[in-house]
This record gives structure tokens, C-alpha cells and sequence, in this order.
């Protein structure tokens, strides 16, 4: 069955960087477009960046653009977010999601924290 499991979170502080990953299994993953979203206490999904297959292009939200690189190893079944210059803000669980076969898939999603 697909399965996309997070990693990487954790307690960090402002200024810092984190690098989330996101394990795939049980879809042919280089076929598959990827995205990370995340949810902070309080608010709503809020979708951040986008890979695309083959020569994957990339997109990412306005919040976070500049601050956050998205990136996929298709050899690992691997995506990951790269994220610097972290702020209180982007405090959030973020989910990686996959969507194919008009299903979506989710991961369990992993906490980010930034505070001093």
C-alpha cells in the first residue's frame, strides 16, 4: 500500500534551518507530482511547495519562497524540503502529499518548532 513518512522535525531556532524528508513507497515514485503543506496551531492546511516528475519543477507559496528549497531523489524514493531562515511562523506540522489516480496521499506529518 502507499506509504510517505516524514522526518526531520523538531525544535529550532529562529534564523535556523531544518531538512525535512519524506519516504515514499508502494507507487511508482518518479511518476508522481509531490507536495509539502503544513498546519500551524491554530490555522488551517496551508499548501507551501510542489515538485513536479522528470525534470521536476518546482513552486512554492509566497510565505516561504526564497526560504525553503523542495527537492526529490527519485533513486531513494526520497523528497525533501530545505528550510532556512526559519521564523515563529513557520512553526507547523508539515505533510508531504502525494496525488495520483485522482486519490490523494498522506503522511503522518512531522513537527517543526521554531522558538528561542
Amino acid at each position: 500500500q502507499v506509504q510517505l513518512v516524514e522526518s526531520g522535525g523538531g525544535l529550532v531556532q529562529p534564523g535556523g534551518s531544518l531538512r525535512l524528508s519524506c519516504a515514499a513507497s508502494g507507487f511508482t515514485f518518479s511518476n508522481v507530482a509531490l507536495s509539502w503543506l503544513r498546519q500551524g496551531p491554530g490555522k488551517g492546511l496551508e499548501w507551501i511547495s510542489e515538485i513536479l516528475t522528470g525534470g521536476g519543477s518546482t513552486y512554492y507559496a509566497d510565505s516561504v519562497k526564497g526560504r525553503f528549497t523542495i527537492s526529490r531523489d527519485d533513486a531513494k524514493n526520497t523528497m525533501y524540503l530545505q528550510m532556512s531562515s526559519l521564523k515563529p511562523e513557520d512553526t507547523a506540522i508539515y505533510y508531504c502529499n502525494a496525488h495520483f489516480s485522482l486519490r490523494e496521499y498522506w503522511g503522518q506529518g512531522t513537527q517543526v518548532t521554531v522558538s528561542p
